[in-house]
């Protein structure tokens, strides 16, 4: 490559977003091609201020220089967002379709735009184009009605209550499968066979370990530090340990990545646990399958033998498949946006830990159980009256957590299996009379009989039935949000994985709507009031 293109690649690195991807795909396209000549001219083009550059590009200025028309033509005929026409042909993917067109009326003109069909779901408008065209941006706060991508791996119908993991219904997933069938689905796309899913298994297992010097960092936590601090960190510090599987442009080091991940996370879970309450960690054994190998090292100790509870270890791993992945959710979101930095793998999934911790998101069933407890200690099941009037009362402020979604307008799908698996587990621990559990219980059939949530379909949902289920096997609801990044760190890399494959993938750049104030001038300090 000749010293002249690098520096003009270089100086066509803009601080304007629309920019960089018209002069990535216009060096993808002609870099190789141009001849000495072109590429004076194109240095003396990259001179030009970013707006003024973009307003000849996209036509709505004219060439200030005529030497540059030439040069301009070349770059909008190769830089330039696909028009719809050109998007029908180039969008092959499968499952896509662009035979509709959408049109919007701006400033006294029209303009189309293609509208992109999936294989089930909402159609959706495609305004790659749109800046380019109009000079305008959308406005869609927290993305309520944005596709910030296209993905294979999960759907979900929120008005039927209806989950499908690469097709697969949530519900029939959950109770033919085990958690790593699951993870295999979710990473390769489809269930595995017989020698597929032992091959997985052992694969999984070679990597439980965590590097020895990584337990030391434990010790730079307080005792009391929150499960999902103690989280963030120690994931994060993976790619200090594991630096031979960190190029994510290469397939084979993110599938050792991928596995490093889903096999240790567990145990980097458990230490934690472990560290809080000031007992040796425990190494994972791999006789056992995967949730009850992570019950060991949640519980067991050196002192005496401990066998996981088959019960305790099918509803654990009955939360792992409900939780593990759901869609483009604020976590999800969060890893995939960190990884179109190029971020490694482990960084990613940090990042994604560390949105999952906030109440709204992953941190939503501990909160369920923090309201049983404020309920228990202002009279419990006699007081629940009392509470539900609070909750109706709009002046209140008194919320009823773990009840409702913001997706699901119907029943929650993963609800029900986990209203199973509850009450096994509470026949299985003989705890139906306890009084925190009875508590939640008539907190549920209050929920499912009375009006007022029946109406609002205000009904139990996913994280109402596995903090109760949590509880009762006896983990602590600090580290409730941290069995759920266990369960949905295969998600993530599933996420991750097929974002980092996708040609069309650019480095996530939000736009926004600028409401501060103009430009202005710096006065002295002495006329400053």
């Amino acid at each position: 490559m000749s010293g002249a293109l690098e520096r003009a690649k270089w100086r066509s690195r803009r601080g304007l977003l629309e920019l960089d991807l018209v002069f990535s795909r216009f060096f993808e396209a002609k870099g190789d091609s141009l001849s000495t000549a072109e590429l004076e001219v194109l240095q003396d083009l990259l001179v030009t201020d970013d707006h003024a550059l973009w307003a000849m590009l996209n036509g709505t200025a004219e060439c200030s220089k005529k030497k540059w028309k030439t040069m301009v033509a070349m770059i909008r005929s190769t830089g330039m967002a696909p028009d719809s026409a050109e998007l029908k042909t180039t969008e092959g993917t499968t499952g896509m379709t662009t035979q509709k067109s959408a049109t919007l009326g701006f400033n006294g003109q029209s303009y189309e735009f293609p509208v992109v069909s999936g294989t089930v779901g909402p159609d959706v408008i495609d305004i790659r184009s749109l800046y380019g065209k109009t000079g305008a941006f959308t406005f869609d706060p927290a993305f309520m009605s944005t596709a910030s991508c296209k993905s294979a791996i999960t759907y979900i119908d929120g008005d039927k209550g209806e989950l499908l993991y690469r097709g697969y219904p949530i519900e029939q997933l959950a109770v033919s499968c085990d958690y790593l069938e699951t993870c295999y689905l979710l990473k390769e796309g489809e269930l595995p066979n017989k020698t597929q899913y032992d091959d997985f298994v052992a694969d999984v297992k070679k990597h439980t370990m965590v590097h020895e010097q990584l337990t030391r960092l434990y010790q730079g936590f307080r005792r009391d530090a929150h499960p999902m601090a103690i989280l963030v960190g120690m994931v994060g510090s993976l790619s200090a340990y594991y630096q031979d599987s960190l190029d994510i442009n290469n397939p084979e080091h993110r599938t050792l990545a991928a596995m490093r991940l889903i096999s240790k996370i567990p145990s980097i879970t458990a230490m934690a646990y472990k560290y809080t309450i000031g007992e040796p960690f425990m190494y994972p054994r791999n006789d056992l399958d995967y949730a009850s190998n992570f019950l060991h090292m949640m519980f067991a100790t050196p002192c005496e033998k401990y066998e996981p509870n088959p019960v305790l270890a099918r509803a654990l791993d009955r939360i792992l498949i409900l939780h593990a992945d759901h869609e483009q959710n604020a976590s999800t979101s969060t890893v995939r946006l960190s990884g179109s930095s190029g971020a490694n793998p482990f960084a990613c999934i940090a990042a994604g830990i560390a949105c999952l911790w906030g109440p709204a998101h992953g941190g939503a069933n501990e909160v369920c159980l923090v309201m049983l407890d404020d309920i228990m200690k202002h009279g419990g099941v006699e007081k629940i009256g009392e509470f539900i009037s609070k909750v109706k009362d709009k002046n209140s402020n008194v919320k009823l957590m773990g009840f409702g979604h913001r997706v699901y307008k119907n029943y929650d799908p993963r609800a029900k299996l986990m209203r199973e698996t509850c009450h096994e587990v509470l026949g299985e621990l003989g705890l139906h009379d306890d009084p925190l559990f009875k508590l939640a219980l008539e907190l549920e059939k209050i929920a499912l009989e009375d009006e007022y949530f029946v109406s609002r379909k205000l009904y139990p949902n996913v994280d109402f039935y596995s903090g109760i289920v949590q509880k009762a096997m006896g983990i602590p609801v600090s580290l409730f949000t941290g069995i759920f990044a266990m369960a949905r760190t295969i998600g993530w890399i599933a996420q991750w994985n097929e974002m980092i494959g996708d040609a069309e993938q650019k480095i996530g750049r939000p736009r926004q709507l600028y409401i501060g104030e103009p430009r202005r001038d710096v006065r002295s300090m002495a006329l400053r009031t």
